[in-house]
This record gives C-alpha cells, structure tokens and sequence, in this order.
C-alpha cells in the first residue's frame, strides 16, 4: 500500500509539474520582442534615448523613497477589504445614448480601455480584455468586474492607440484578437512594435512614434506626446517609449493621458495641441511610493486644466487593484476636487456610452459598492 501510495504521489507530482509548465509556455512571447533593424535606428535617434533607455523629460523615480515604507507597510496590511467593492460593478452592455456620428462620444470600458468615437471614426485605447494583467495566468492582479461587452463583438475599429507596454496597457491576447478580427493600424510609442510584430501583427498595420511625432489614419490627426512614467514586461526598464496621445478631429479634440506622474508638461501640450473637448485623465493606482508615476486626483485635475480641457473622464480606477488605497477613493477624490475647481466631469458605469457635448450631471453610483 505504502508503494502506491508513493508512486500516486510521483504521478501526482509530475502532472502538477507538468501543468505548471503548460501554463507557462508563453511567458517568453508574453515578454514580447526586442527592437531591430530600422527600428532600433530610430530608437537611437531619439533626443530621449541616451545609455541603452528611455529617459523622461522631468527625472522620475519608479521606486518607493525610504522613509515611504513605514506607511506602504501599514497601508498594505490596513484595510484589505476596502480595495474591492463591497458588490458587483453595475454594467451598462447597451448604453441609450447613440455614438455621435459627428461629434465626439466615448465608452469606458473599465481600467484604461477606452473607445473613443471622434466624427464618426472609432479608436480603441489601451485595449485590455484578459483576466489578469500579467506574463503568467495564475498569479498577478485580477479583474474586479467583466468586460461590458466580448472582444469580438466589438464594431469595427479605424485606429487602436497604445501608450506603453505594461500589462495593464498592452495585452498580448487581446492586440492577437485584434489583429484577427480587425483591420486597423495600431499606433504605438517607439520600440513597441516589437512586440506587435512577435505577436503576429504585420508590420504594415504598426505605427511608431516618438514624443511630437504624428500620423494620419482614418481623416484623424494622431500625436504622441509627452508623459512621466516607465516602461518594461520584465526586468528591464525603458526599453520602449511610453507617453500619451492627441487625438485630433476637424472639430474635435481628445487627449489621452495614459500613465503619468503630474509635471509641467501637461502646459506645453495644452498650448501647442489644446484645448480639448475631452480629456482621459488616470487617477488610480496611486502611491506616496511612487509619486513620480502616477498622479492622484488632484493632480489629474491640475493636468485636465493644464491642458485646456473641457469635460475630464476619469480611468485607471476601479477595473484592477494595482495600489493600497480604497476602490472608491479615487472617484471620490476627483469628484470632490471637481466641484471645488468647476470641472465638468464624466463618471460612467463601464459600457456606458458618454456624449462630451451633452454629459449628464455625474450619478455617484459607486457610493453603494464601497468596502468596509
């Protein structure tokens, strides 16, 4: 008895090691490509590439000062259950309101996924729809709620825009649906479309642009632009560019931040861009760890009208738990901050579609799904 036992326990042990090696069989293309050729030339090229990486115009530090870790530490312990909410995320999977077919709408998808319709074209942002943002499928922040809607029926798409290459931001499943399913060019800072082209995009459909760089696609005017961040799918860092976006109409004018510490550039690209009819501003995630790459609500705030903005939607909240802070604090924090500045505001449930030029006065629906 005792050997059989054993030998179950061999088998046991091995399927489990077998598993575990099924599930990591793409962890090496999860990482995505390194840049060569033409593509690298470009990258040395760059006025923000010196000593083999990217470099942000104001220095930022991606890693927690000392004297921050007695309050990470205290934050991380404290107040677990606050950083989920309390229900189910409300959905909205048919939204009343119509795309505007020659203004400008927006449906927030949830975290940073983001379609924005802009005279009648369709652009995709930051395009998440796995389950878990992370190389490997059994570990790694999870999503808190569903996608409104299934990738595939998403309509057709002119445009889908990248602002850097972390797991949240850029998802290897979702840009190889894409891909198959859609037509449309992806727009992508320098020295992602590596990883693209490891992925199966052709290499016609890849457009990459350095901060100021721009293109048109669909009748759309396209600029990258400037941000206070990082990049890296590994233990690497900033060996792509990362940055935000304008997204440019005959009329109408979007600005995505993507992932941002707060800085004085937020200015020179309202003065030389701005303004804009809407502004996709990120105010989670936030840390006294990290202040140098990501803004709190505040700062969102301060950017929005930095850059001439007229109606701010909020992202990078409520979809992933990537920070220490409360599932509602951001939301709250902007809304407040708000009404004390006279910012309009956009705080759809995600699916729910918003027209910038006619947003509703904002329904605080997530007070009811607060954590402990």
């Amino acid at each position: 008895m005792a050997g059989k036992g054993s030998v179950g326990r061999l088998v046991a042990g091995a399927l489990a090691l077998a598993a575990a090696g099924w599930s990591l069989r793409n962890v090496p293309a999860e990482l995505g490509g390194r840049a060569r050729g033409e593509r690298l030339e470009r990258m040395l090229r760059s006025p923000r590439f010196r000593d083999g990486v990217f470099h942000n115009t104001v220095p930022a530090s991606s890693t927690p000062p000392p004297d921050s870790a007695p309050r990470m530490l205290r934050d991380f312990v404290a107040g677990r259950e606050g950083r989920k909410p309390a229900g189910p995320v409300p959905l909205v999977t048919s939204p009343a309101i119509p795309p505007s077919e020659t203004g400008l709408s927006a449906v927030w998808y949830g975290h940073a996924t983001t379609l924005v319709e802009i005279e009648g074209r369709r652009v995709l942002l930051d395009p998440v729809w796995s389950d878990r943002v992370s190389p490997v499928p059994f570990i790694g922040p999870r999503r808190i709620h569903p996608l409104p809607v299934a990738l595939p029926d998403l309509p057709a798409i002119d445009a889908v825009v990248i602002s850097h290459d972390h797991y949240d931001h850029l998802d290897r499943a979702t840009v190889r649906s894409l891909t198959a399913a859609q037509s449309a060019p992806f727009l992508v800072p320098l020295g992602i479309g590596a990883h693209l082209e490891r992925w199966g995009v052709p290499a016609e459909r890849i457009i990459e642009l350095d901060w100021e760089e721009e293109a048109n696609v669909a009748g759309l005017r396209f600029v990258a632009t400037a941000a206070r961040h990082f990049s890296g799918r590994s233990l690497t860092r900033n060996d792509t560019l990362w940055g935000s976006w304008v997204v440019a109409g005959e009329h109408k004018r979007v600005f995505y931040a993507g992932d941002s510490g707060y800085f004085d550039g937020y200015a020179r690209i309202g003065t030389e861009h701005g303004p804009f009819d809407l502004t996709l501003m990120p105010i989670g995630a936030y840390s006294p760890g990290w202040p140098d790459i990501h803004m709190n609500p505040e700062e969102a705030v301060t950017a929005h009208l930095d850059l001439g903005g007229k109606l701010l939607l909020p992202v990078h909240w409520a979809t992933f738990t990537l920070a220490f802070h409360p599932w509602a604090e951001p939301v709250d924090r902007l809304w407040y901050e708000a009404k004390a500045r006279d910012v309009r505001l956009a705080i759809p449930r995600p699916g729910d579609r918003i027209d910038a030029g006619d947003a509703p006065p904002v329904d605080p629906w997530w007070e009811l799904l607060k954590g402990a």
